[in-house]
């Protein structure tokens, strides 16, 4: 059964929320994050991604980056950006993009619930990605970015999200982006105790988003573990900062494909080989896949609609989404990418940035680009019941959670003394 805690949150004063929001850190690639904090002191990506405080050819990794973030985050603390309320709270978060609302529940899960496989995967994640994200939670001492999750529908824990947003907002504000941010407290000892065993008689939750920062998480609590060995259970070390959500208000976009060439392949050789699985139709316009099994192709300033043929197709959970049919079946065998998460000649567009993109990078610097249909929530949760794991970069869930609004230390005061 799932733990979902109330925990002590350090958050924004109302006056800066707006301003402190900041996308996760791992959307930015090192040139965005510096232009991105530019001129925005407050920006709690300042925080997040600290090497934008120092030149441009500095080691990202060194000790003096993280103590950096770390420095920056007490001294927000200290002087008022951030405040600590005194009791230990859910918070509710809405988030409202292009007219459709999704609103979760921000609190503290169990790292024993992640090992256990409560807490279930559908990725695998880098290590050398994971480095980064440990040494700067053991250094600060917080979680500065929730894990998204997603859990089954549940009637009773909507009804109890639902009376604490009667209660006036604690922030309200629309970010840069055009998405709404809204966040209420869920406190009182009574609604706190009712949340808490809602989510005990639920059998699993998923995650969404963060597959990095929750193994990050949860590494750097096996760390404290070991140098704590007298440990109760009861020290926040033993949980990490997330953000549930029902899975029927989720929506994942597509998640495209670039690559960078056509594997020693002259364009009528390369439709050749991909008409053997696919059926092929030219069109005049650009393709956004409609139905599942379908996608579009641009090649040599033309696009193309492909659809997997019938003998491809399989109920298998894995083998049958469309990211693994077009891996196993045009990816791996005709453009030679054996490993798509270590293959430097292929990229990865996220559905939020359109078709556009694909067309931008296609005249740019790639040879062929691939729309993708986008895989469903019933797709994810069947592959994590299964315990299987999708291929990598799989989902594009929008809109991103900001990081800054929550923050959950790892030990019980804000100095982490």
């Amino acid at each position: 059964m799932a733990v979902v805690k109330p925990f002590y949150c350090i958050r924004p004063a109302a006056g800066v929320a707006a301003r402190v929001a900041a996308l996760p850190y791992d959307v930015y690639s090192r040139a965005e994050a510096r232009e991105a904090v530019a001129g925005k002191e407050l920006s709690f990506l300042n925080i997040d991604r600290p090497e934008t405080q120092f030149p441009e050819d500095a080691d990202m990794y060194s000790d003096e980056v993280y103590a950096q973030a770390r420095r920056m985050l007490d001294e927000r603390i200290e002087d008022g950006t951030f405040l600590e309320d005194p009791e230990e709270c859910y918070y509710i978060y809405q988030l409202t993009m292009d007219g459709r609302s999704q609103t979760g529940l921000a609190a503290c899960c169990s790292i024993d619930d992640y090992l256990s496989g409560t807490i279930k995967k559908h990725e695998n994640t880098r290590e050398e990605k994971e480095r980064d994200r440990i040494r700067h939670v053991d250094v600060t001492n917080a979680h500065t970015g929730p894990v998204f999750l997603a859990y089954r529908a549940d009637r009773d824990l909507d009804r109890m999200v639902s009376r604490a947003m009667e209660e006036e907002p604690l922030y309200d504000f629309v970010s840069e982006d055009g998405v709404g941010h809204k966040v209420w407290k869920l406190a009182g000892a009574q609604a706190v105790k009712e949340v808490e065993q809602a989510f005990a008689a639920i059998p699993a939750t998923y995650i969404a988003d963060g597959h990095h920062r929750a193994a990050s998480a949860v590494k750097v609590g096996l760390k404290r573990r070991a140098e704590n060995p007298g440990y109760t259970g009861e020290e926040p070390f033993h949980h990490f900062l997330a953000v549930l959500f029902p899975d029927d208000q989720l929506k994942i976009l597509p998640y495209n494909r670039v690559v960078k060439d056509l594997n020693g392949l002259d364009k009528n050789q390369f439709l050749d080989r991909v008409g053997e699985n696919f059926t092929v139709e030219e069109s005049e316009t650009s393709i956004s896949p409609t139905a599942k099994g379908q996608f579009g192709m641009l090649l040599d300033g033309c696009w193309y609609r492909l659809t997997a043929k019938p003998r491809i197709c399989t109920p298998d959970p894995v083998a049958g989404l469309d990211v693994s049919l077009l891996q196993d079946h045009l990816l791996g065998p005709i453009l030679g990418i054996g490993d798509p998460r270590t293959d430097k000649r292929i990229d990865f567009i996220g559905g939020i940035r359109g078709l556009k993109e694909l067309e931008r990078r296609v005249n740019l610097d790639m040879a062929v680009a691939f729309s993708m249909y986008p895989t469903s929530m019933d797709e994810l949760l069947s592959v994590a019941d299964a315990g299987l794991l999708m291929p990598p970069k799989s989902t594009w869930f929008e809109p991103k959670l900001r990081s800054g609004i929550f923050i959950h230390r790892l030990t019980n005061t804000s100095k982490g003394v």
